[in-house]
């Protein structure tokens, strides 16, 4: 990828504005420079253009130069930026100090940039979807055939970042700045070069930083803008036709890769983006004179991705400056006349504190209820303007998945602050397909998949009706689908019908882990669902379900009396959930439980009297790459003790009792737990990790079926290897359980 510190998406707040006459042909390789900007006082001193190259990760360099002209006392009258280099200069240009700029930038990590999904901020509804091994990116379905989305990642994230760092901002007239400012950005219409000299600060870094194929262009204006280092990744001419005598060039651009490096089609693709990079970088080169500057920081192997180097960068930036300090040095001013020239009009803004939210108003919205993006707030009217409760909402509402991007602005008017909140929907949207796929063996018997597939229709009426069905193939087969109603438009309160079919194997299995039989659970449930969500965390739901379930034999040893004619299901369910784990895969922090109690009602038509009560607990701690889980569960029956023998538990199986087959102990009770410890070895950015771990468990069933062991407590232990990746979750582990059972499992997908 070229030119990115981040990844940027759609532009969701107010838009900055383009210069006329500021674009020209790219494909030809000679657009037209900008106007010169309306004549100003020209210093005694020479005019001092500043240029900072797009470059990723490798754009932590320009805090190493900037580090260097403070203390050499060089005066910066001019900076212009493309993608990385963009950011770092509107954060100076601004007036940011530079020790603040330096802070900033290192809290950045590549997780907190290419992760706009923040789990705790996500709806109930949204955290469920991640027991599904969802693969692959959301489709949007629809009368004009399928569509996908425009990038990876929205920006999301990294527009928080950006927001901080460029908070001094007090006009939009970029020439109003405490130093003069100009973002590159290239129209992905026309491939011509875009210079952006007004709006907001942050709109204009993220069109500079939109990388093709990976985010979406940002709209400015009209025109689709994406990374600036496509047409101009070092805009020596820019900063010319604003006026500057002499310019200092910094440039960090990613080299071409070499010939043994390009063995797959994204090698090959990267190389090409590249080579586009490089050869415009070349034209830019030629034009400094004499006079100029060029630093070219030494970056080893920091590549644009390499986020959590920027320390590293910072360094060889500053080193490669000092190199040129003599050359620098002549530009230098005595520490006087130098002091006169930091203090300039713009730099800082007024504190919000003490200041009272005048009003909130939704901008975007189409399809979207603006009350329920309200609703989904924490800013209130004559609330305390806070800029942490107003990026927590921005996460919340971009978490909905409604969303492709979201933003905010403060408006200043005479009854006071207006936070101004921009939504940009999904284009891909309101219908959406996912797939997913999970896999497991262990090496016993034969491996098992399971294909799932889900559609979801949004917005079916202004209270945000949804329609969700999901079909999965394989060892379990299952067909689900739910109408959910909202009964307002706070959403505070929801009603669902849903039916759902479904045959569910499980083996009957011996002592030593033989299988005596192979059992299918039938299934047809429907049922009418009252709810009541608790935050984001957690719901609290009523259900009255009725259906009927069977018990067939697939094969091996029969078991009389297990089998037989099919029961009407007939009862009530009430369910309290509550999920605050930051992830579902490998989770370092939260809690999460789940109760239930089903109450079969032969009076509505149930073929049984029986009651059941579940409950399962997990919870994780983590200090560093170290991470201790533990999880306990239970299953019973009530006080009458008559579960049927359709009503199965079962326990076996990696992280279940490891060391035994998956699924070996079923029985009408179950209790269990286990303390799982894992190290993160590896952190690749866009995934969880790769880890090493391992697990100590306990567990019984009670009333067990097929084994002549009934209700005997075991144990089970495992050293396992797992790794986060497109395909999700992997692990490969080997288990050892009481008597000496051993078993070793591999899994895609949640084990």
């Amino acid at each position: 990828m070229v030119c990115a510190l981040a990844l940027a998406g759609h532009a969701a707040a107010a838009t900055p504005s383009l210069e006329p006459g500021t674009a020209a042909g790219a494909a030809a390789g000679q657009p037209s420079p900008p106007p010169p900007a309306a004549a100003s006082p020209a210093p005694a001193r020479p005019r001092i253009g500043l240029v900072l190259s797009g470059g990723g990760a490798r754009g932590g360099a320009h805090i190493g130069v900037l580090r260097v002209l403070r203390d050499i006392r060089v005066p910066v009258d001019v900076v212009v930026g493309t993608s990385a280099g963009a950011i770092v200069g509107a954060a100076f240009a601004s007036g940011m100090p530079l020790a603040e700029i330096e802070a900033l930038m290192g809290s950045i990590d590549t997780a907190s940039l290419l992760r706009d999904r923040v789990r705790a901020e996500l709806p109930f509804r949204r955290k469920a979807d991640d027991a599904i091994n969802f693969v692959g990116p959301e489709v949007g379905v629809g009368a004009d055939g399928v569509s996908l989305p425009k990038g990876v990642v929205s920006g999301v994230a990294l527009e928080g970042v950006l927001r901080s760092m460029t908070r001094l901002q007090t006009d939009e007239d970029f020439d109003r700045l405490p130093v003069r400012f100009r973002a590159v950005a290239t129209d992905v219409t026309t491939g011509e070069m875009v210079v952006i000299g007004r709006g907001n600060l942050t709109d204009a870094i993220r069109a500079s930083m939109a990388v093709p194929g990976a985010v979406n262009p940002v709209e400015i204006d009209g025109r689709l803008l994406v990374d600036g280092g496509v047409v101009r990744n070092l805009p020596v001419d820019v900063a010319r036709s604003l006026g500057a005598d002499v310019v200092i060039a910094v440039n960090i651009g990613t080299p071409l890769r070499g010939r043994d490096e390009l063995k797959t089609i994204l090698g090959v693709s990267d190389q090409l983006t590249r080579i586009l990079t490089v050869s415009n970088v070349n034209r830019s080169l030629a034009e400094l004179g004499a006079n100029d500057l060029l630093i070219t920081p030494d970056l080893g192997t920091v590549s644009t991705a390499d986020f959590d180097r920027l320390r590293e960068a910072a360094q060889a930036g500053e080193t490669a400056a000092l190199a040129l300090s003599a050359r620098l040095g002549r530009l230098g001013l005595d520490e006087p006349t130098y002091a006169a020239t930091q203090n300039r009009p713009g730099a800082g803004r007024p504190s919000d504190e003490g200041r009272r939210l005048a009003a909130v108003r939704i901008e975007g919205t189409e399809r979207v209820n603006p009350q329920v993006v309200l609703a989904a707030m924490q800013s209130r009217a004559g609330e305390p303007v806070s800029v942490a409760t107003i990026e927590a909402d921005m996460k919340r509402i971009y978490g909905t998945g409604d969303f492709e991007g979201v933003g905010y602005r403060i408006e200043e008017t005479p009854q006071g602050p207006v936070l101004l909140t921009r939504v940009a929907e999904k284009t891909w949207g309101p219908s959406y397909l996912r797939f997913g796929l999970a896999m497991s063996y262990d090496f016993a018997g034969p491996p098992t998949f399971d294909i799932n597939a889900s559609h979801r229709s949004t917005w079916l009426n202004d209270w945000g009706g949804e329609w969700r069905s999901d079909v999965q193939f394989g060892r379990t087969d299952r067909l689900r689908t739910e109408w959910h109603q909202p009964l307002s438009p706070a959403q505070r309160l929801f009603a669902s019908a849903s039916f759902e079919t479904m045959r569910r194997p499980f083996d009957v299995f011996g002592d030593e882990g033989r299988v005596l039989s192979t059992l299918r659970r039938v299934s047809t449930v429907g049922s009418a669902d009252l709810g009541l969500p608790l935050g984001s965390n957690g719901e609290l739901r009523l259900s009255a379900q009725r259906g009927s379930v069977r018990l067939r034999d697939s094969g091996g040893f029969p078991l009389g009396g297990v089998l037989g004619p099919s029961s009407d299901l007939s009862g009530v369910a009430i369910r309290l959930r509550s999920d605050t784990l930051d992830s579902l895969r490998f989770p370092r922090q939260g809690q999460a439980f789940d109760l239930e109690a089903y109450r079969s009602l032969p009076a509505w038509g149930a073929s049984d009297a029986y009651e059941k009560f579940t409950a399962s607990w997990r919870g994780a701690w983590s200090s560093g790459n170290h991470t201790v889980r533990a999880a306990l569960e239970r299953a019973t029956a009530g006080a009458a003790d008559r579960l049927p023998i359709y009503e199965l538990y079962s326990l076996g199986g990696f992280l279940r009792l490891s060391g035994y087959r998956t699924g070996e102990f079923v029985g009408r009770e179950l209790g269990f737990g286990r303390l799982v410890y894992n190290w993160r070895i590896a952190s690749p950015g866009l995934f969880d990790g790769v880890f090493v771990g391992a697990s100590l468990e306990a567990g019984r069933v009670g009333n067990e079926i097929g084994t002549l062991n009934t209700s005997e407590t075991r144990q089970g232990r495992s050293l396992y290897l797992a790794a986060d990746s497109p395909l999700g979750p992997i692990h490969l582990a080997y288990g050892r359980g009481s008597r000496d059972r051993q078993a070793i499992y591999f899994f895609i997908g949640q084990p």
